[in-house]
């Protein structure tokens, strides 16, 4: 049985952690509003963009010729894994959920006889995959230092993984983020960039065979050739800015369970306190009464 000493401090401990992670659940709630409207402002520019990749890509339906960041190398021996998690932790199981997604698509390719290779973007997503698959990593991307994700950390890590394909190190590069749903809900996604996946939206105007809905100029392979690197870095930020929103949102509702947590605990501290220190009273009293029955 600890005594009142241990339990006044024990008590004093979890209340200054309370107001530690009331504090941190304010802020992410902060940040969420912010990154959320960045998040939110990304998607339709990049399913836009989806869109006129799509009709673009129409065009070549069948035929040879079409470019290599479209219809890839031809196989698919090499898999680029870009693994994109949070600088840090303290956000329940969000960088987690994402490592365990990687993890077992790298397990898989590995059984079947593929080459992988992994590139991290985060350092949690780093720290969770380097025991297992270290020796796959074939570089690590700290944004750290980045209060605020602009396309440019996106376009760089693009311009990255475009030198890598173009020096023939991999034939299939697949990101690995955390799509932003609510602050409950954060969904761990899979997306193949190269060769780009390229699927049209519900609005998207209809396309039958290699006979394209819009007339482009400059020609279809000359746009793709432009647009598909773009697509890179396009994809790549929006997958940024979804963890951007999904870190915050998980920091949130991690921070409020743990302060939850906190009150329950204090709460059953105070009453074993209590109680301690009421039986400690009564023995007290006992004592007296029997010390002055004595005499």
């Amino acid at each position: 049985m600890p005594s009142l000493k241990d339990l006044r401090n024990r008590i004093s401990s979890v209340k200054a952690t309370q107001k530690i992670t009331k504090a941190m659940q304010m802020v992410a709630a902060a940040k969420l509003r912010r990154a959320q409207e960045a998040a939110e402002a990304a998607r339709p520019y990049a399913e836009r963009m989806d869109m006129v990749l799509a009709n673009l890509a129409a065009a070549f339906e069948g035929q040879e010729g079409a470019p290599e960041l479209m219809a890839g190398t031809g196989k698919a021996d090499v898999h680029l894994l870009l693994v994109a998690t949070a600088e840090r932790g303290l956000c329940g199981g969000f960088n987690s959920s994402i490592a365990r997604m990687a993890r077992d698509h790298a397990s898989k390719l590995i059984a079947d006889g593929k080459t992988v290779k992994i590139l991290c973007v985060g350092r949690k997503g780093q720290d969770a995959l380097k025991r297992q698959f270290g020796g796959y990593f074939i570089d690590f991307v700290d944004l750290r230092e980045v209060r605020r994700i602009g396309f440019s950390d996106a376009h760089g890590i693009g311009k990255k993984v475009l030198d890598l394909f173009e020096n023939g190190e991999f034939d299939v590069c697949t990101l690995f983020y955390s799509q932003f749903k609510n602050v409950i809900t954060q969904v761990p996604t899979t997306l193949q960039l190269i060769p780009a996946s390229i699927e049209a939206g519900e609005d998207a105007a209809p396309v039958a065979g290699s006979q394209a809905c819009y007339e482009y100029e400059p020609e279809e392979k000359e746009l793709l050739a432009e647009l598909l690197p773009r697509n890179v870095s396009i994809q790549i930020f929006r997958a940024l800015l979804e963890n951007a929103a999904g870190e915050q949102g998980a920091r949130m509702s991690a921070m409020d369970n743990a302060t939850r947590n906190a009150g329950d605990m204090i709460d059953n501290l105070t009453l074993v306190y209590n109680r301690a220190r009421q039986a400690q009273i009564t023995k007290e009293l006992i004592e007296i009464i029997s010390g002055a029955e004595a005499l």
